[in-house]
């Protein structure tokens, strides 16, 4: 499942289809019933009532889930490029050798993390992954050295805001590898797919029916497609562009 939902687009087609299987079972399974009494009638309609109020609090839960985990990821690209402009500034509390090191560096770090969220090719990925791993121990080399040699509060705020863009690498990482759990999407499924059979069993094999069946499968496979699409940073439309990092990468440019 975690495969399909790299892609939004599939889950689209998806749960389109399945919905709308679902549903025409339903009304098949529906047509071949007897006449039902007033009060089986109430009790089918309070059970298809609870499942599609049910069905819409997960839907909406799961999308507020998506929403969080998409404000998270903006607001770590902002804490990188800061952590990384900042380090970039202390770098001048190194000797002047070791500053010029270390700004050169960051910056070839900055072009990195810029791909990061730029790329969508895996092959791609390992290799800038391998990339900045190289960097990032040389960027520690570049500040813990000359720190070690002259160790003063001073040099100290260099080897700490070094620290900081290490770190910000992995919040925004994990943050990007945090995912809705499978099995959310698996009890959204199954809640919707007995919704769509229920509506099928009670709705009468007609032309105009029909037609409607289509409508309820249609508007829940657009919201999975949108949760599915924000909870995929790689994979979806709406994804996090790097803005702050990309004007701090031309800001460093421009002053170097």
């Amino acid at each position: 499942m975690k495969a399909v939902l790299e892609y939004p687009l599939i889950v689209l087609i998806l749960s389109l289809a399945v919905l709308y299987l679902s549903e025409t079972i339903g009304a098949f399974l529906g047509a071949r019933r007897v006449n039902i009494s007033e009060e089986e009638r109430k009790n089918l309609d309070l059970i298809l009532s609870a499942t599609l109020t049910l069905m819409s609090l997960i839907i909406g839960f799961t999308f507020s889930m998506a929403i969080s985990r998409y404000d998270q990821r903006k607001n770590l690209e902002v804490a990188e490029a800061n952590a990384i402009g900042t380090e970039y500034t202390r770098a001048a509390l190194l000797p002047d050798e070791d500053a010029a090191l270390v700004r050169k560096l960051l910056v070839s770090y900055l072009g990195q993390r810029v791909l990061f969220y730029e790329t969508r090719d895996d092959p791609k990925l390992l290799m800038i992954d391998a990339k900045t791993d190289r960097l990032e121990t040389s960027m520690w080399s570049a500040v813990k050295v000359p720190a070690g040699n002259q160790p003063t509060p001073v040099t100290s705020l260099a080897v700490a805001g070094m620290n900081d863009v290490l770190n910000s690498r992995t919040d925004t990482e994990g943050a990007w590898w945090n995912r809705i759990p499978s099995e959310a999407w698996g009890l959204m499924a199954v809640i919707a797919i007995f919704a769509h059979l229920l509506i099928g069993f009670d709705t009468r094999r007609t032309e105009a029916s029909r037609a409607l069946l289509l409508v309820l499968p249609m508007a829940v496979s657009i919201a999975f497609f949108l949760i599915a699409d924000i909870d995929s940073p790689r994979g979806g439309i709406i994804k996090v562009h790097p803005e702050n990092l990309e004007m701090l990468s031309q800001s460093l440019h421009e002053s170097g």
